[in-house]
């Protein structure tokens, strides 16, 4: 059977190409298709800006523009909204986003609702969610001639929620059901998480119960953000209950969620129940990832049970599994709580010797020994570090105040400094404070002498 060559055809193979991260290759078939009397045409260019805008940046999307007015190819509505989509993930996203705005409209093309969904979703991202709404608002709900979708509420309602605005975003939601819009199950889980990270408990559990009446079911994302929010609060039974309910109405687990699950129980100290669920896991095909082991290998540290923490994480290793930051935290920390501060010198100075960045590790472990009350073997471990960052003076400075220690919280402040690391407003006010509450008014001022002096040193030498 012959195969007639044809443009929808070279856009499918283009299509394809570019998904396989081989825009060359998708370069040369569109090359090879004019040789053969197949001319592209702007869906073929479109594709193409889409595929150099998600893998190579957008500069190299929007030059396509060029190359389509070369060939006489004008660029259509989905030109401009695939360069806007591919701005965003970009720094300075907004100013590129109003720019192909522009560009649009002095070339006669009609925003859609896409392109209003993009910038709004531009200006979430840049911390200006008053100026999204005024585009929803002005855009969108006056001139009347764009349906909203339901990707629009979600992205206005999600851009209110991360930029802190959840009381706000349940206004939006409210007015949206009494307007008589239909609203999906993704709206409700937006809102459910974002209730749950801010710890809004009743509005969540109020929500949950209007979910329940609607139209809609929960699905699994919803159960596990109700799950995780019961966890946090500590209401194990309640966050079992769910799992299991979840269970019973045939929704699948991801990895996470069964960890988020053995987590819970290894914390309640359900440990029989625990190892009952990791041979569930296993016997449905999951492998244990790092998040796996490391959770049990945290779990044989609070029991005191270094030697079965080391075991453990020497099977995750001969499964080919790589140690992470994590990994190395809890097996320090679990020999400092054992008390064999000697045992996790050994394990950071071994990581020194190795490629890994110890310096996460160290952090961690110099605020768990601040937390912990052994003050001076933190510092121990501080001074003797070679490479810091400003974690780790940030980290100090608040323990040290914590303590009282607000001379040597100045010194540590000050050497931040010298060393180049910007410094936190709240450490700063923390030891002025504390100096102006244990030592003189002259203390105060001659601490921020030489913070101003230090400064000034360090832009004079930069």
């Amino acid at each position: 059977m012959f195969l007639r060559l044809s443009t929808k055809l070279l856009n499918i193979s283009i299509a394809s190409l570019c998904r396989a991260k081989q825009l060359e290759k998708a370069e040369a078939a569109i090359v090879d298709g004019i040789k053969l009397g197949v001319l592209p045409n702007v869906v073929t260019y479109n594709t193409l800006i889409t595929g150099y805008c998600q893998f190579i940046g957008f500069d190299a999307g929007y030059d396509v523009i060029r190359r389509m007015k070369e060939a006489e190819i004008t660029p259509d509505v989905i030109t401009y909204n695939s360069l806007m989509a591919g701005a965003t993930r970009q720094q300075n996203s907004l100013h590129r986003c109003r720019e192909m705005l522009d560009e649009m409209l002095q070339i006669g093309i009609t925003p859609d609702i896409w392109t209003y969904n993009t910038l709004m979703h531009s200006y979430f991202k840049s911390g200006n969610p008053g100026e999204a709404y005024k585009i929803f608002q002005d855009e969108i709900i006056l001139k009347k001639n764009i349906s909203p979708c339901h990707a629009t509420f979600n992205i206005m309602i999600n851009g209110l929620c991360k930029n802190g605005c959840i009381g706000n975003a349940l206004m939006f939601f409210r007015d949206l059901k009494q307007q008589g819009y239909d609203l999906d199950i993704v709206t409700y889980n937006i809102l459910i998480s974002s209730l749950c990270k801010a710890r809004m408990w009743k509005s969540m559990m109020s929500l949950l119960e209007e979910l329940s009446v609607s139209d809609h079911e929960p699905n699994a994302i919803t159960y596990t953000a109700v799950m995780k929010a019961c966890f946090r609060r500590k209401h194990f039974r309640e966050g079992l209950e769910i799992f299991l309910e979840m269970k019973s109405k045939g929704y699948a687990y991801d990895l996470f969620s069964y960890c988020t699950v053995v987590g819970a129980l290894l914390k309640s100290g359900r440990s029989q129940d625990t190892y009952s669920l990791i041979a569930h896991m296993i016997k449905i095909g999951y492998e244990l990832d790092i998040v796996s082991y490391n959770t049990l290998i945290n779990w044989h540290c609070k029991e005191r049970k270094i030697e079965n923490a080391y075991n453990l994480s020497i099977v995750a290793k001969e499964r080919g599994l790589k140690w992470d930051a994590y990994t190395h935290t809890i097996l320090i920390n679990g020999l400092y709580k054992s008390g064999d501060f000697d045992g996790a010198q050994r394990h950071i100075d071994h990581l020194e010797t190795t490629t890994f960045d110890s310096l996460v590790t160290t952090n961690c472990l110099i605020d768990s020994l601040c937390k912990f009350g052994h003050l001076e073997y933190a510092l121990h471990v501080f001074r003797s570090m070679v490479v810091k960052d400003s974690f780790t003076y940030s980290s100090m400075v608040h323990n040290l105040c914590r303590a009282r220690k607000y001379r040597l919280a100045s010194q540590i402040l000050l050497s931040c400094i010298k060393a180049g690391f910007k410094t936190l407003k709240s450490d700063r006010r923390a030891v002025v404070k504390g100096l102006s509450l244990t030592g003189s008014k002259k203390d105060v001022m001659r601490h921020k002498l030489r913070i101003q002096t230090a400064k000034l040193l360090f832009l004079r030498n930069k």
